[in-house]
This record gives structure tokens, C-alpha cells and sequence, in this order.
């Protein structure tokens, strides 16, 4: 089982007994609010989102890790790499329970994703992309090191697209 620690988080794989806390993260309107159609999910969407990451995991041999901080040994987001849609590309993606924003903790998973990305799958690029007013998100991706490259849409949605490659 796949499992990264950093100095203040585990990332780590989803399993049923997260979907309560998930649950209450994904319910929060703030939380959601720059996330697919921007609306909290219900219980029951916060189970099928787990499955299909576990799905994805299955399938593609990687994926989104729940987010755990260990101090607190409370479940906080997700982060992790996914297949950006319609594309061969991979993406990071993370979500953090409200409380836990401001701290650095969404750019300390990110930048381990993204490490694991580059030096256990072998990726030569990995990509990410927020809509244009989530600030905070791709001040994230600056920060783990991504170069914004350009506007586009994904998932139907209008999006700023970074990247980092790896440096040979």
C-alpha cells in the first residue's frame, strides 16, 4: 500500500471509515465552492467520490490520497495525481478542510505528490489546474514550483492550466 509522510501530514489511502469526515469537509459550501459544480456534496456524492478514486487507483496504479494531519490525526482533504479529463496528461489535485487553510499544508502535499509523481511513477510533467478567482489554489501550485501556462477549459469549467516538468 502506497503511503507518504511529510514533516506534518500522511497521505494515504481512502477507506470506508472516512466518509463521515470527508463527508462534513465536502459538505462545507466554502470548501466546494471553486470544486466541480461548486456545490457541497451530499453524503451519498462523498461516497461515490472515494469509490471513484479508488477506481482510479485500480485502474491507473496511482491516484488522490486522503489527507491526514498527523498531529491531529484527523482526516483534512485529499491530494494526490489523477488523469486530467480527455487527456494523457496527470494532474495534482488537494482539497483541505476550511480550518486547515493558511498554513502551508495544501503546497507541503502538493509538492510530495508531485515528488512521488517525478520519482516512483517516472512522470515527466505534472499538471494542475483551478479557476481563475481561486487564488489560493494556484498560489499553491506556484509555490510547489508549477509555471502557469495558459487559459483553458476543462471539465466545463474555465481554468488557469500550470505545469512543472521534470528537469532532466
Amino acid at each position: 500500500m502506497t503511503e507518504i509522510e511529510t514533516s506534518r501530514l500522511r497521505l494515504r489511502m481512502f477507506t470506508e471509515e472516512d466518509l463521515d469526515a470527508l463527508s462534513l469537509i465536502t459538505g462545507d459550501p466554502e470548501v466546494m465552492k471553486y470544486l466541480g459544480t461548486s456545490e457541497p456534496r451530499s453524503r451519498e456524492k462523498t461516497r461515490n467520490t472515494i469509490d471513484a478514486i479508488l477506481r482510479h487507483w485500480e485502474q491507473h496504479g496511482f491516484g488522490i490520497f486522503a489527507l491526514e494531519h498527523k498531529a491531529d490525526r484527523r482526516l483534512i482533504g485529499w491530494c494526490g495525481l489523477q488523469r486530467l479529463e480527455k487527456t494523457p496528461e496527470v494532474e495534482v489535485a488537494y482539497l483541505l478542510a476550511k480550518e486547515y487553510w493558511n498554513q502551508g499544508l495544501a503546497t507541503e502535499a502538493a509538492r510530495a505528490a508531485i515528488r512521488y509523481g517525478f520519482d516512483e511513477l517516472k512522470l515527466g510533467r505534472v499538471v494542475a489546474i483551478a479557476r481563475p478567482e481561486n487564488v489560493g489554489s494556484y498560489r499553491v501550485m506556484e509555490k510547489a514550483g508549477m509555471k502557469y501556462e495558459r487559459d483553458a477549459n476543462y471539465y466545463n469549467v474555465d481554468v488557469v492550466y500550470y505545469a512543472l516538468d521534470l528537469k532532466p
